[in-house]
């Protein structure tokens, strides 16, 4: 009887452990299109935008929306002219002006970023709202329209939310909407001369129509009184201690 070699084991190896599988099929690209909601437009951004843009930027209380971001505050129109021309003419991130439907202006933008078709990740950023357009059912019905085109339409299985660690705001929204932290990716950029360490979250394809849900129910009109309020809150409708029903 041959001799086995030394180092042959006795048994086969087990199998290295790996993650689930998958359907590989790379997503689609998103693509410049418009999306309608009930209380805003999301035109895809165009250099004609600029002026109502500007005029949104000069709102009281616009200024420290520009401290996080890589770009802004513009010195004049012609600067944010320049900036949002250049921005439209991009694929990834692919912006969107935001038009509120109470005011009938361009009072912000967002993007579709870090696109990864053949890994079915997204990211949503770029986020700038006008101080009006603020902490509205405008702002949040705008980050869902993106977020629903990229899960439901395009079918993507990773949707990130990343910004500024010292954002507070932006981590509120982020858990807000229902993403979940993922952890701090430390001293990764330099903004505006400025060492930054960037929070990142995310939602999954298993969580998102949770999410989905709760998010679609706090914009039902059923959740909103005669002022303009909502009836319930989101944050609490995405980390509930009971079961939620809005209104």
């Amino acid at each position: 009887m041959p001799r086995q070699h030394p180092s042959m084991p006795d048994s086969p190896l087990p199998e290295p452990p790996l993650g689930p599988e998958v359907d590989p099929t790379p997503r689609p690209l998103p693509a410049r299109i418009r999306h309608e909601g009930a209380s805003v437009t999301l035109e895809p951004l165009q250099a004609a935008h600029a002026a109502e843009l500007w005029q949104a930027t000069q709102s009281p209380g616009a200024e420290p929306g520009w401290a996080y971001l890589g770009y802004g505050p513009f010195a004049d129109e012609a600067a944010m002219r320049r900036h949002v021309a250049a921005f439209a003419a991009q694929h990834d991130p692919m912006a969107w002006a935001v038009r509120p439907k109470a005011t009938g202006t361009a009072d912000g933008w967002l993007t579709l970023m870090e696109i990864f078709p053949a890994d079915s990740a997204i990211e949503i950023g770029h986020i700038w709202f006008s101080p009006r357009m603020q902490r509205t059912r405008a702002a949040t019905e705008a980050m869902f329209l993106l977020m629903r085109h990229a899960m439901d339409d395009l079918g993507y299985r990773r949707l990130v939310w990343k910004c500024h660690a010292l954002n507070q705001p932006s981590r509120d929204a982020a858990a807000r909407l229902g993403f979940r932290y993922e952890g701090t990716l430390r001293a990764i950029k330099v903004i505006k001369g400025r060492l930054r360490d960037t929070a990142q979250f995310s939602i999954l394809a298993d969580e998102w129509p949770a999410r989905r849900d709760a998010i679609a129910a706090w914009l039902d009109e059923a959740n909103w009184d005669g002022q303009g309020r909502p009836r319930a809150s989101l944050a609490r409708a995405q980390h509930p201690p009971l079961p939620w029903v809005a209104g």
